[in-house]
């Protein structure tokens, strides 16, 4: 068997001007166990550096010479552990090495999705990755997670690098081979995606077929009483295994785990590729509907109430006849051709529709300190059919001592929408108690149609890479320019009655240098953008069409990898600008800004052959910087903690062969829930445990897997969207056996 090199070429970057912090004391006080961490690490590589370097001078007269057989790696190879690879998709430049790519970027492979027990892609970005936050909310009527302290919207999940393609609000990952996740805006690399997200892009990437045939079968349970099954085949056919057909299936349903709700899913999915000696070309198809009788809406409290006690983890506020009902399926064709050996081509092309409903709470308000509130019915639905393109070019040249890695691309995404419902029912609201919920009955649901809205986005990026000293020395350069067109109609007349067009350039630089085979320091400036805005009728300079609103983010960072495990140590800013009406001059403007300085030191891999660890500790600092009043400039984001730190472990046992034991375990300051800080839920530490055993049954594999998943039954708040206080997630047990044949 050939022996994996898991050093390669790497580089350091110059070091950027830091912008010093607010308040740099709060922060050295608040990241200093972190920075002591990944400076011991620092320290341990230098001394594990200089031993190979010693142990070679003194042996090299006593040795013979050894032959080692290299594997080159391809862009699904895992890093030791299988739990992430070795390359990052970093958008049009292409698939490159962790240690080459100067952002913040992490990919999760398909064998950490199946050990998570995933059911959510949530539940695999936000399992280990201290940068990303979850609320611990179980099914609610959409993910909910933010990267960096930014909200990032499901509805700028890439599919396959598309836009659009995923599905709209929740999407059950069985159907993809790798998660993943870029930290920070990311416009020139993606363009501006739909819902506006900066803190970080997600792309999931599709399974294709492997050269060995798989049959697998995975049956699931999660407490209390939910049942599922997963088919996933796969084969590749033709002389030379040219066509790779991958399908994948699943089914859930059954009470979860907070008493009365039920969340269903069904998915499926079909992959196909060919792939000759200079193109390949493929092709994906899914439908997925995802339902849940129950789902979580949240409550709001009334001016001058304390945050409550909250009720028993598993106690469902909202009512349980409510239900949302997303369904969404989708069509990618990809091809890709090799013009020479230094220049390929690209383009891909997909379709979506998402058809949504949603019955049930729309407000719920805490009334006193007793608890009891009061519950209002709304009925929503929306239709929306999406496309989604790119083309691009990729090539390499020479220019004396300077290589060039080129990357051109266009984008173009577009969709059509149309809005029914009511948001409030007259009639159908009641008051109840939070600690034991009764509800009124289900109002019939009607949803005449209120709105009519289209988006087009075009964009057209060109970067360079500039590599020097034998690669060790890179420089990316490159812009991207982004082009967003609105429009509403009127449901009536079905004339436009409102148009948003505007255009914006969007420059990014980044700089990254080997400073040996283990270690690359790198550093970034790039810009992410959202719509602008349009001044509300209200205001004084009602109708205003404000340019697209620029993200701009500055990090430095330096990646350690010492074969088998792999730190990164990150600072960033990111400074996000946002629009208010002055409180004095009723003038609306883009005058408001939230300003997040940061700090993260992340690891993964095999320290031990028989150990994997991921985990690591992010502060961050979300300020309010500009703000309409007094009272909120200067103020935490709400629904942010400034400090989270996460570890993931699993541990082969070494007495029972094929045994693994795992544990996690995620912990996170306050967060306000209002805008001047002075209410908050308090920070809280949440355990998982579990146990995985691979055997054989009859001669085919079985791998059966157990989790518990908040072990001490903790209970919290937490603040979901669109609302203030929802409870996390309760203890929650979960099985799965899969078996290959």
């Amino acid at each position: 068997m050939p022996l994996r090199c898991h050093h390669r070429p790497s580089q350091p970057a110059r070091a950027l001007h830091c912008a010093s912090y607010a308040n740099p004391l709060s922060l050295v006080r608040r990241a200093f166990p972190l920075a002591l961490s990944a400076s011991a690490a620092l320290l341990l590589s230098s001394q594990i550096l200089a031993q190979d370097q010693e142990s070679e001078a003194s042996s090299t007269s006593v040795l013979t010479p050894i032959t080692v057989h290299g594997e080159a790696t391809t862009v699904n190879d895992a890093y030791a552990g299988g739990q992430v690879t070795y390359s990052n998709r970093a958008g049009f430049l292409g698939h490159k090495d962790f240690m080459e790519t100067p952002f913040n970027a992490i990919s999760y492979t398909d064998r950490f999705i199946q050990n998570q027990q995933a059911q959510t892609i949530t539940d695999v970005i936000a399992a280990t990755d201290p940068s990303v936050f979850s609320n611990g909310v179980t099914s609610a009527w959409s993910e909910t997670y933010s990267i960096r302290g930014f909200d990032a919207s499901t509805r700028d999940v890439t599919f396959g690098g598309l836009a659009g393609m995923a599905p709209y609000y929740r999407t059950s990952p069985e159907m993809f081979e790798r998660i993943e996740v870029l930290k920070g805006p990311s416009a020139l690399l993606n363009g501006m995606p739909p819902g506006g997200s900066v803190g970080g892009a997600i792309n999931l990437v599709p399974k294709r077929a492997g050269d060995e045939p798989l049959t697998r079968f995975t049956t699931t349970y999660m407490s209390d009483a939910q049942l599922g099954g997963h088919l996933d085949v796969g084969r590749r056919l033709g002389d030379d295994q040219q066509f790779g057909v991958r399908f994948n299936g699943v089914y859930r349903d059954g009470e979860g785990a907070v008493e009365s709700q039920k969340p269903r899913i069904q998915m499926g999915s079909l992959g196909l590729d060919w792939r000759g000696e200079q193109a390949r070309l493929s092709a994906d198809l899914y439908s997925a509907d995802d339902h849940i009788d129950g789902p979580v809406r949240g409550i709001n409290l009334a001016p001058g109430l304390a945050v409550p006690t909250p009720p028993d983890a598993d106690t469902l506020i909202n009512p349980n006849w409510a239900f949302a009902d997303t369904r969404d399926k989708g069509a990618i064709l990809r091809g890709e051709f090799d013009f020479t050996d230094e220049i390929m081509g690209y383009a891909s092309m997909g379709r979506s529709e998402t058809n949504y409903t949603y019955n049930g709470a729309m407000s719920s308000l805490v009334l006193d300190d007793q608890g009891n509130y009061r519950t209002s019915i709304g009925q929503l639905a929306f239709d929306v059919e999406k496309t989604s393109a790119e083309v691009g070019l990729r090539g390499h040249f020479q220019t004396g001592a300077v290589s060039h890695a080129i990357s051109v691309n266009a984008t173009h995404y577009e969709h059509e929408q149309h809005d029914y419902g009511r948001r409030t029912v007259p009639g159908a609201d009641w008051v109840t108690n939070l600690y034991d919920p009764q509800w009124g009955e289900a109002a019939e649901f009607i949803t005449p149609h209120i709105m009519h809205t289209e988006l087009r986005l075009n964009s057209y990026g060109l970067a360079d890479t500039l590599s020097f000293a034998d690669d060790r020395l890179q420089l990316t350069l490159g812009a991207r320019r982004q082009e967003v067109v609105s429009d509403a109609y009127s449901v009536a007349t079905g004339a436009r009655i409102s148009r948003y067009d505007e255009s914006a350039v969007t420059p990014a630089a980044a700089l990254l240098f080997k400073a040996t085979d283990r270690v690359s320091l790198y550093a970034n400036y790039i810009e992410g953008l959202s719509q602008g805005a349009t001044a509300p009728m209200s205001a004084a300079n009602a109708g205003e069409v404000f340019e697209p609103y620029t993200t701009k983010q500055h990090e430095v960072g330096v990646k350690l990898d010492l074969g088998d495990f792999s730190h990164t140590l990150s600072l960033y800013e990111i400074k996000r600008p946002s629009s208010y009406t002055d409180l004095e001059t009723n003038i609306f403007s883009v005058g408001g800004e939230q300003r997040n300085r940061g700090v993260e030191w992340s690891f993964f891999g095999s320290p031990l052959s028989n150990l994997r660890l991921m985990g690591g500790i992010a502060y961050v600092d979300p300020e309010i910087t500009r703000a309409a009043s007094d009272e909120e400039q200067g103020n935490q984001a709400t629904g942010v903690p400034d400090l989270q730190a996460k570890l993931g472990t699993e541990w082969d046992l070494p007495a029972v062969p094929g045994l693994t034991l795992t544990a996690n375990a995620t912990a996170m300051s306050e967060q306000y829930i209002n805008s001047d800080n002075s209410l908050s839920v308090p920070g809280h530490t949440i355990y998982d445990v579990g146990a995985r055993y691979a055997s054989n049954l009859s001669g085919y594999p079985l791998t059966l897997r157990a989790t518990v998943n908040n072990v001490t039954d903790k209970t919290y708040w937490a603040m979901p969207q669109l609302s203030s206080l929802a409870l996390g997630a309760p203890r929650t047990f979960m099985f799965s056996a899969s078996l290959d044949f």
